[in-house]
Order: C-alpha cells, then structure tokens, then sequence
C-alpha cells in the first residue's frame, strides 16, 4: 500500500473515533473509552463492536442509550459505517466518497443502492432488532424465520474449506432458535431456573487438519423456594458439553412438498410455518437482492461431523452434601434441558452450518431448526 493510501486510512480511522464519541455519550467516561480502544487495540473485529458495547455500557446510563439507538436506526447502518471506519487493516477502510454515500449519513430520503454487504449487514441487525424485543408471537417468529433464510440466501461465505475454517473459531453466543420454545408462563416447574449466558466455542484442533472442537457451555442459576422471589439470585451452576467435529462441503436441498403444496411452492422439512416462505423470497423488496430469479433446488452449506468422544461436565454446588443436593441438581439439569434447544446439550444434532460472517453465525439441527449466534469478544 502506498503512503497516500495509508494515510487516508488513518484520517478514516481517526474520523471513526470521533463519530465513536459524538454518537456515544458514554465513550466520554475515560473507563468506558480505555475499554473501548482495547477492544479495538487487541484486533477484534469492529464489526463486532454492537454487541460489545451494550455488554459494557451501562443501560442505565442519564443518557439513556440515545447512541445506541441513533446507530441501530435504518438497518443498523450506523453500526455498519462505524465499524467500516475502525477496520483493522487500512485497506478495508471505507474511502472518503463512500462514507459520504453510506446510507447511515444519507438517510432515507436520498435514493441510494445500497451494496450487497449493507444488505447482508441490515437483515443480520433486523433479526436482532426483532429477537431483541422478546415478544415472541406467532407473526414475530415468522418474520425472524424469513430474515434467517435471506441470509442463508445471501451467505458470502460458502466454501466451508476456505471461509468457515477461518471464520467459525471463537465464542458464539446464542440468541434465538426457530424451534420448539417452552417458557416458565403456563407451567410449575420442579426447580426454579434462570438461563444465563449460552455460548458455543469453536477453536481449531490442529492447523493442519480440519477438525474442530466444538464447546457447549450454559451459565445458570437455581432458585431456593416454590414462588419465585423477587430477588433473583440463588445457586449458580454451569453446563458444558465438549465434542469434537469434522469440516466438510455438503448441499442443503430444497425439496417440492408433496401434500398441501401446489406448484411452485417449496418444503422446509420440519421448520415452523416454512410453507410460504418461498414466495415471499423471490417477491417483494428482496426480489432484486437475491442472486437467482428462480428457487434453487440446493445451497451450499458446510456440513459438520461430530465425533464419538463427548465429554459432559456439569458444575453445581449449594454447600449440601447428600440426597438433597444430588436431587436439586438433577430437577435443575431436567429444567435447563426443557428451556434451551436440544442441540446446545447433544451436539450431534448439529449437521450444517448455512451462514457465517464477522458477527453472526447459523446453525442448522437434524431436525430443521435453525440456531442464531452472535460473536462474543468478552472473556477470550
């Protein structure tokens, strides 16, 4: 790169920094910004710089997250020129002319069209955005269901030999599931349990081979008594489940549905209310996004093996020794099992993955769900 090319590199970086701390208030606190450059300092991908700012900001800041919400305006473009700014290599910052034109500084009266990464960008912010709201009717469900599959549509990166090995090391948290959810409204459950933090660890075995370890871990807490308290603490425990997995290339088909289908339309197997998705795809404002005219009848996915060596490891611990203990952690275990996807404890459910970038991550089961993640840089 060229001595002009790196300078200008760095007046946009330096721009990043300052429209870091116009937008977000709380970046003028010295403790919050030395936080924020070591994010940056360590070579953590900007584009993960959402999900770590609100782990760190304090929500109940005077300003009332005013930033955040300013950047998670028009499809999270705000979060998309940000981070375009602060890339880590000069050369993958936004130019001048460009950031001029970025939708985030243009806004919606001005018609631009927008590139395919901001597309890709805005369907990953939006399913957040919706998850994010935890009111999760039959229509919501349904919406999250159809931004999944545009970005499994749209994936950039599909060679699993290539992208995913370089792309899936690291912690993902999870933060939805399109199958079955059973929640605490309706029912008395023998132990009260509060789900904490679920993540999935993927680091690399070897960098030769293509083996990967993959690491379910689910942060909990029990609760003593029968009512619920108001003060939510109580025993906390964790859950890990360690297996190991296989890298390949592998096809994920779309097959015509052979009863309550007419022509034309597609089968998702066993996925909630997949019928009329098809439609919809090639319809609408999405018709121009898509990189085909027709449904095809299979994407390209990496496939993932898991071996036969699982290790389970569960931690829990009220100070009792005895019956009682082993009982209260096994109503626990029962409970955090009902509540989360049976893929985050059997791993081998787990057969492809369908999209990967920077930020977000998805997984499909043996049964047709599919599993969001989003990258986590704390603890690592």
């Amino acid at each position: 790169m060229d001595r002009r090319r790196m300078m200008i590199g760095f007046d946009m970086r330096c721009l990043g920094f300052m429209m870091a701390k116009m937008v977000l208030r709380e970046l003028m606190d010295p403790l919050i910004f030395s936080k924020f450059k070591t994010f940056l300092v360590k070579g953590h991908d900007p584009s993960c710089l959402r999900e770590f700012m609100l782990q760190t900001l304090n929500r109940s800041s005077s300003s009332g997250n005013v930033g955040l919400q300013m950047l998670d305006r028009n499809w999270g473009a705000g979060w998309n020129l940000l981070s375009s700014l602060l890339a880590t290599k000069p050369s993958k910052r936004m130019s001048c002319l460009d950031a001029l034109r970025h939708p985030f500084l243009c806004g919606p009266r001005w018609r631009i069209t927008p590139s395919m990464d901001i597309i890709r960008w805005g369907l990953g912010s939006t399913a957040v955005r919706i998850i994010e709201e935890y009111i999760y009717s039959r229509p919501q469900r349904n919406r999250i269901s159809y931004f999944i599959e545009l970005m499994e549509m749209l994936n950039p990166n599909s060679k699993p030999k290539q992208n995913w090995f370089e792309l899936l090391p690291g912690k993902w948290r999870l933060i939805y599931c399109t199958g079955r959810h059973v929640g605490l409204t309706l029912r008395q459950p023998p132990a009260r349990v509060l789900i904490g933090n679920v993540s999935l660890t993927v680091s690399k075995l070897s960098k030769q081979s293509r083996d990967l370890s993959f690491t379910s871990s689910v942060d909990f807490t029990v609760m003593t008594g029968q009512d619920w308290p108001h003060d939510k603490t109580g025993v906390d425990g964790q859950l890990q489940v360690n297996s190991p997995f296989k890298l390949m290339s592998g096809k994920r088909l779309y097959l015509k549905g052979e009863k309550n289908t007419t022509s034309g339309r597609f089968s998702f197997g066993e996925s909630t209310d997949m019928d009329s998705l098809a439609p919809k795809l090639l319809a609408g404002r999405w018709r121009k996004a898509l990189p085909f005219k027709e449904f095809p009848s299979s994407l390209r996915v990496a496939k993932l093996a898991s071996g036969e060596n699982v290790d389970i490891t569960m931690t829990f611990d009220d100070g009792e020794k005895g019956r009682g203990n082993v009982v209260q952690a096994r109503d626990a275990l029962r409970e955090v099992r009902i509540q989360l996807p049976p893929e985050m404890f059997d791993l081998s459910r787990i057969v492809c993955g369908t999209f990967v970038d920077a930020r977000h991550l998805v997984l499909r089961g043996v049964n047709g769900s599919a599993l969001l993640f989003a990258r986590s840089c704390l603890d690592q």
